[in-house]
């Protein structure tokens, strides 16, 4: 699930994540004589600096469920680059049938946003964002589009250098070259 660009971070001991259960659902397999019931846990571990991965478990018991997901997400953990509190630019990406808008705000707006897109920039640690859910409103594809956009972020720095501009050139007014660092 990581691009070249990115690397996956192995966990280091005393390491503190964060982990958020963002949807349970019940998920039913037809058998012979009846249906067999199940749960899905959609779920989000994050650092608070920089760093998070999302997991989907399922199971037959919801705690099994939950512990799967966990697992997969601290395996699919990715540094994504942030701008000080916030994103170092806005993103628009669809999922499915979800399209998720990601901007970056202005110190002291703190997180606008709902539901799955919250739980997932919050488990990041960013502190000031503009989120706008549109489209689909199903969670998990939602939180998918959310994990995907952050995923396309990239380094202010890495493309200042890359289009031949100085750092303040590409910011916003509101922002200083010293909350990119």
């Amino acid at each position: 699930m990581a691009r070249d660009d990115e690397q996956q971070t192995e966990l280091t001991e005393g390491e503190e994540l964060s982990e958020r259960v963002i949807h349970i659902s019940r998920v039913a397999k037809v058998v012979q004589g009846g249906r067999q019931f199940g749960f899905r846990a959609l779920v989000v571990v994050g650092d608070g600096k920089g760093r998070v991965g999302i997991g989907v478990g399922k199971a037959r018991e919801v705690p099994n469920a939950i512990r799967k997901g966990s697992d997969r997400a601290k395996r699919n953990m990715v540094a994504i680059p942030l701008a000080g509190r916030t994103l170092p630019h806005g993103v628009r990406v669809k999922y499915g049938a979800a399209e998720v808008l990601l901007r970056p705000a202005a110190p002291g707006t703190g997180v606008i946003a709902g539901g799955g897109v919250r739980a997932v920039v919050e488990a990041l640690g960013v502190k000031d964002i503009l989120a706008k859910s549109l489209g689909s409103e199903n969670i998990f594809n939602v939180v998918m589009a959310t994990f995907k956009g952050l995923l396309e972020l990239k380094n202010i720095e890495v493309e200042a250098q890359r289009r031949g501009k100085s750092v303040s050139d590409l910011l916003p007014p509101w922002r200083a070259v010293s909350d990119v660092q």
